[in-house]
């Protein structure tokens, strides 16, 4: 059989998998035996644990489910309310001030955890009933929320690029450094919005008379600094691990061991979580997450090598390689193939399927790898927002019941825009996304 044909019949089998249900990392497993089975036979059955295993017996893999108990142990414990908290008292008061600093708090805590649900989920509990309250339209409370939660696999230390960073051979360091500034800036676009759309809408909190604010602030200040002092630990324990990390001072894999430790002792310390029972949860959670990322990875090394084997990846290169168009053209391409793959995988699996056949085009056609890991990061966050898939959707329907799927959805398709616009600035200025790193690590990108 052609390669071309091995490759449509292996994709619709792996669609008509997901599509019934069947786990990622079973899909991408079964499939990947079945093509392998029926094109050499069974004898490449004993190759398959060699090879499964083999992908994620890696020191550096270690950094993934370290990163991911870190987040957990700040997303288990009360600091998104504490922050929430803080960034409400200086910033709630102003016209549609509440709705920004319910990204804002997004920001913060997606340094904190890393982790894209979890920042939904801790402050949208939080921001999006007090916004209702607020007189906030539906749609730009339940949006807010739902793309401030994309920036957790952007802005550093982001899971997602430990996962592209071993999946292609590049610094994490780096990489880690790349996503900052255009994380702040999907950020302030965010924000811009915002403004707008409370505007547009006309349905926002109106600022307090000057006495008002003078007595709620006397009233909150002190129990909101305290909020405060409570978060600052845990974001200077970020703050360390990117020193690290830049510095050359440890690998991610020895920064994520102590930053989850040191996490979940101020867990323990700070908010006083003595019981077994929110430590067990923890590390349940923890384990559960690790677990299905590394179990996505191992079965995309295994649909790789299926698809290498079968000559679909070189074919597929080839095919692209000789199309010599103009490199924005083919830059344009990859970037609708990664928004369609982020409509229907998580990010992980988009990563570990697409990078390593991507990387090798991206760097024939001169763009650089580094840049393109938060070109594609961006695609991905587009995804958790929009439909069949976004997840981050579902999280804000359940944590927000009473608004409707209708309005979290269009709520947040103009925070979508938002990003495709970041995608735009990134290639007109690629240096958004590389000053930063040439600077603090002393070297251009390589």
């Amino acid at each position: 059989m052609d390669p071309v044909t091995s490759g449509i019949l292996v994709l619709v089998a792996l669609l008509v998998l997901m599509a019934i249900g069947t786990p990622i990392a079973f899909a991408l497993g079964g499939v990947s035996i079945a093509a392998l089975v029926m094109d050499r036979g069974m004898s490449e059955l004993t190759y398959f644990g060699e090879t499964f295993f083999g992908s994620i017996a890696s020191f550096g893999f270690v950094a993934i489910p370290m990163f991911i108990l870190m987040g957990m142990a700040v997303a288990s414990s009360p600091t998104g309310k504490d922050l929430y908290r803080s960034l409400d008292l200086w910033m709630g008061r102003l016209p549609g001030g509440l709705a920004i600093s319910n990204i804002a708090a997004c920001s913060v805590f997606a340094a904190l955890s890393g982790s894209s649900p979890a920042t939904c989920a801790a402050i949208g509990k939080l921001g999006i009933p007090e916004m209702q309250k607020r007189g906030y339209p539906n749609g730009v409370a339940a949006g807010c929320i739902a793309a401030g939660g994309t920036l957790g696999i952007l802005i550093p230390p982001s899971v997602t690029m430990i996962v592209y960073g071993i999946s292609t051979e590049t610094s994490i360091g780096r990489l880690f450094i790349a996503g900052a500034i255009p994380g702040l800036m999907l950020a302030g676009l965010f924000m811009l919005w915002t403004l707008i759309a409370c505007k547009l809408a006309g349905g926002y909190d109106t600022p307090s008379p000057v006495a008002e604010v003078a007595a709620k602030i006397k009233e909150n200040v002190e129990g909101n600094t305290r909020a405060l002092l409570r978060v600052l630990p845990f974001l200077t324990v970020v703050m360390a691990i990117l020193f690290a990390l830049y510095g050359g001072v440890a690998t991610p894999s020895e920064a994520a061991g102590v930053g989850a430790l040191l996490c979940i002792v101020l867990a323990v310390v700070v908010y006083r979580m003595w019981q077994a029972k929110p430590l067990k949860a923890i590390v349940r959670d923890a384990l559960r997450e690790s677990v299905m990322i590394m179990l996505i990875i191992a079965a995309a090394e295994i649909f790789a090598y299926a698809l290498s084997s079968l000559f679909i990846t070189q074919t597929l290169a080839g095919a692209i390689a000789d199309l010599e168009v103009n490199r924005w053209i083919l830059m344009g391409a990859i970037n609708v193939f990664l928004l369609i793959a982020g409509f229907f995988l998580p990010p992980v699996a988009v990563i570990v399927m697409t990078a390593p056949i991507l990387l090798p085009i991206v760097l024939a056609a001169n763009f650089d790898p580094y840049w393109f890991a938060v070109v594609l990061t961006i695609n991905l966050e587009i995804g958790l927002i929009t439909p069949p898939v976004g997840l981050n959707l579902f999280i804000i329907k359940g944590i927000a019941p009473d608004i409707s799927l209708r309005d979290v959805l269009m709520g947040s398709l103009p925070y979508a825009m938002c990003m495709v616009v970041g995608i735009l600035l990134l290639c007109f200025f690629p240096q958004i996304a590389l000053w930063l790193p040439d600077l603090m690590m002393n070297s251009p990108t390589p």
